[in-house]
Parts: C-alpha cells; structure tokens; sequence
C-alpha cells in the first residue's frame, strides 16, 4: 500500500535502525547522493534497491527521487535518522484504505530526540511535515526547509516520526547547519523582498501561517535572541529541563548564523552593483 523512500549521504551510523522501521514495506527505495561510507552496503543488505544522483539542493533531490518507479502509489518519505513509528504505520494504513481520488498529502508531526529525551517545548513542536504524498501529485520547492505542492487535498495524521537529529554526534549538528545556514541565507535574501501578506498569519493551514511568521521574523531587529525567548519562555522550553536550554541555544546560534551570512551577502550583492 505504501512504498518508502529514504534519502542518504553517510547514513550508516542511521540507515539500519530507519529501514528496520519499516520493515513491514516490500518497497524500500534508498535515494544516496554517492556516500563514501557503508550506507549503500548497509542498505542493500537490509533488502532495500539503492538509486544515486548527485546531491545539488534538498527539492531537486526529492524531485528527482519522487520521479523514480515505485511499486506503490504512495510514497512515504522517511529521513535516515528517523523512525516510523508502529502508530504511525497503523494510522497510514488506515487512512489510506479508502482515500478519495482528491486526497495526494498527508502531513505528519516528528518526536525531536537530544540526550535521550523528546525536547517537546524547546524544539517547536509541533510543525507539520508533507511526507506521505500520492505519485505524481506533488512537487518541491525551496532548495533548504522545503516547501511541498499539492494538487489535491490535504490532510494531518496525529501518530508521530521519531528523529534521532543527534545520532551523528553534536559536532555534525553544527557542520551541518552551518551548511543549511549559506542555503537559507541565500533563500531569505529573495524572500524577504517578496510582499507579506498579514492574513497568511491567521490561516487555517499551519504550514502557511508558518511560512508567514517566518517572513515576519526574519524583517525584525535582533532575531536570534528573538527565537532564543520563543522557544524558551513563550513555547516552554525550560520544561525540557538541562537539555532544552541547551538545544534553545543552539538553535538561537544557529539562526545568528543565518543572520551573517546574510549580512555579507547583502554586502557582497552591493559591492557588485557598484561595480556594474
């Protein structure tokens, strides 16, 4: 009923335990952009086919990916350092057991791990995800925090992802965002010239009043100590005790990061133009 699609690039610390998730699956597509570890291996072992394409951002990857053949008309996308859980199989399942024609999103919340324990407050939660998409009734945009187009309905399961974004260690954490910042900061420098609609904030849909408050933060002074009050007092994450603090502030760096690249992109952009 549903095939599984799982994006890698040096997952063998994660692809075990993500394909073990979804053992009940006779689908299960590996999507690698050429890994130097044992992940296509690992991969392999544990029954799944192995497609590569070279990485160049996140929505042309699962573009390319969501084209490929699957036995199944929905496709479940599941990241290497999550789980699905045995809830969220049984509520796919039924859901989809006599889904309308008009019905190609599901979206689906995920369960944030960091020292062992579901940082709740402190990470947002809950935000909303398009994993479960009908074949060739959804497409990607935005190269980083992708955005998911669908043609039809959409609809919110209530069983939850479990993420592990941790597995590969607290210095990972940060080469990686330090990635994801540069692509955000490249996106943002367009998007904050876009017009902002104020009535985006109060919609119905939480995935647009989202984008919306995005918009709306990344225009304000002092941003990152901003996000830092946030998640902290007004989403509670002191409740998540030492490791909600300790999550907070990073994701408060982070979002400083963006901030710089920013800055020097807006420089650099202006420098260019006065040499034109």
């Amino acid at each position: 009923m549903v095939s599984i699609l799982i994006l890698t690039k040096d997952e063998e610390v994660n692809i075990e335990r993500c394909i073990r998730s979804v053992e009940w699956c006779d689908d299960v597509v590996v999507f690698d952009s050429f890994s130097s570890d044992r992940t296509v291996e690992l991969a392999r072992s544990f029954g799944a086919r192995v497609e590569s394409r070279v990485f160049d951002h996140y929505a042309a990857q699962r573009n390319a990916a969501l084209a490929l053949d699957y036995k199944y008309e929905w496709v479940l996308m599941v990241d290497a350092d999550e789980c699905v859980s045995p809830e969220l199989k049984e509520e796919m399942f039924q859901c989809l057991k006599n889904a309308p024609e008009d019905l190609v999103m599901l979206r689906m919340r995920r369960k944030d791990y960091f020292f062992g324990r579901w940082i709740r407050h402190s990470s947002g939660y809950p935000t909303w995800f398009g994993r479960l998409v009908r074949k060739g009734r959804v497409r990607v945009e935005r190269e980083i925090n992708e955005e998911y187009i669908a043609d039809g309905d959409v609809r919110e399961l209530e069983a939850h992802l479990i993420h592990f974004p941790f597995a590969k260690g607290i210095a990972y954490w940060f080469e990686r965002h330090n990635r994801y910042s540069s692509m955000e900061a490249e996106a943002l420098v367009g998007e904050v010239q876009e017009e902002f609609s104020t009535r985006m904030l109060f919609s119905a849909d939480a995935v647009l009043r989202r984008k919306a408050l995005k918009q709306l933060v990344y225009r304000m002074p002092g941003r990152p100590l901003l996000v830092f009050f946030y998640l902290y007092f007004f989403r509670m994450g002191f409740l998540d005790g030492a490791a909600g603090l300790r999550y907070t502030l990073m994701r408060s760096m982070y979002e400083y990061m963006i901030d710089l690249k920013v800055k020097e992109i807006r420089i650099k952009n202006r420098k260019e133009e006065t040499v034109l």
